[in-house]
C-alpha cells in the first residue's frame, strides 16, 4: 500500500515537471519570435556639452515595436555629435538630446535658440551660498541709487529686475548632476538679448544679488521694489487739520434815527392836542 502511494506521488511530480517544461519551451519560442533591433546607448556617463566618440557608445537589442522616437541604430551616425543634456550609462541616444549638426562642443551647445549666455561675478552671499547650481532657476535683484528728480537726492532702492533665469554654469562647470553647494566667483546665466541688456545695466549701476527659486515655480510676480524710507517706516506726513467753518454775522441794518421836532400842546374847550412843527 505504501509503495502504491509513493509511486503515485512520483508520477504526479513527473506530470507537473513535464507541464512546466512544456510551458517554458513555449515561452522561449514566443520570445524568440519577437522582432528586435539594435539601439545605440551610452556606454559611459556623458556630460552635457561633450563631443561623442565611438568609445562612449554601445548597441543594445531593443523590441522593434517599442523603439523610442529619435533613436539611432548605428554608432557612426553619432560621431562628433554634441549632447545638450547629461546622458547616463545605458540610456538611449535620442535626437532631441543632441545639439544640431555642425555645433561645436562646449557651453555654447547647450544655449537654447534665441538665448544668450552672460556671466556675472558673485560671492558666497550673492551666489546664494553656493546653492545656485547649473540647471537651477534664480531671480536677479539689484540694489542701486535712483535718479535725482526735482532737485532732490536719489533714493536707494532694491528691486527684482529679472525673474526665472536659468543657471547654465558655475565657474567653469556646467554639469547638472551635482547637488552639493559650491562657492564660486562667477555664475553664467541664460538670458534673452533684452534681459542681457538689463543685467549689464543693473550690474553697472548697483549691487547684484541672486535669489534662488523653486524649479517648478513659473509664476512671474512684478514688484515695485522697496526704498530705505519704506523699509524703516519714515516720518509720516502730518494729517491735514479739519476745516473750520467761519460763521459770518449777518449785517444788521441800522434803524433810522428819529428826528426830534418842536411840538406845542394846545388846550381848547377842555381838550388837549399836540401839534409839532
Amino acid at each position: 500500500m505504501k509503495n502504491l502511494k509513493a509511486l503515485g506521488l512520483i508520477l504526479l511530480a513527473l506530470l507537473i515537471g513535464l507541464a512546466a517544461a512544456a510551458y517554458a519551451t513555449g515561452w522561449v519560442s514566443r520570445q524568440a519570435g519577437i522582432a528586435s533591433d539594435k539601439v545605440v546607448v551610452a556606454a559611459v556617463d556623458i556630460e552635457l556639452g561633450s563631443k561623442i566618440n565611438a568609445e562612449m557608445l554601445s548597441t543594445l537589442d531593443w523590441p522593434a515595436g517599442a523603439m523610442p522616437p529619435g533613436a539611432f541604430k548605428d554608432v557612426k551616425e553619432l560621431q562628433d555629435r554634441i549632447v545638450k543634456v547629461s546622458i547616463l550609462r545605458g540610456e538611449p541616444l535620442l535626437e532631441g538630446k543632441l545639439a544640431p549638426l555642425g555645433t561645436l562642443g562646449g557651453l555654447s551647445a547647450v544655449i537654447a535658440d534665441g538665448k544668450r549666455a552672460m556671466t556675472v561675478r558673485v560671492n558666497d552671499v550673492v551666489g546664494v551660498a553656493g546653492f545656485a547650481l547649473p540647471g537651477n532657476y534664480v531671480d536677479v535683484m539689484v540694489n542701486a541709487q535712483q535718479d535725482k528728480a526735482d532737485g532732490e537726492a536719489g533714493k536707494q532702492i532694491s528691486i527684482t529686475v529679472l525673474e526665472r533665469v536659468l543657471v547654465l554654469a558655475v565657474a567653469q562647470e556646467a554639469g547638472r548632476d551635482d547637488t552639493k553647494p559650491k562657492v564660486v566667483s562667477a555664475v553664467t546665466l541664460e538670458l534673452s538679448p533684452e534681459d542681457s541688456e538689463k543685467l549689464d545695466l543693473a550690474r553697472s549701476v548697483g549691487t547684484l544679488s541672486l535669489v534662488l527659486r523653486n524649479q517648478v515655480d513659473q509664476k512671474t510676480v512684478g514688484t515695485a521694489g522697496i526704498t530705505k524710507t519704506e523699509l524703516f517706516g519714515g516720518p509720516k506726513a502730518p494729517a491735514p487739520k479739519p476745516a473750520v467753518a467761519v460763521k459770518r454775522r449777518a449785517a444788521v441794518a441800522a434803524a433810522p434815527l428819529a428826528i426830534k421836532r418842536p411840538c406845542v400842546e394846545v388846550i381848547q374847550h377842555g381838550a388837549s392836542t399836540l401839534s409839532c412843527f
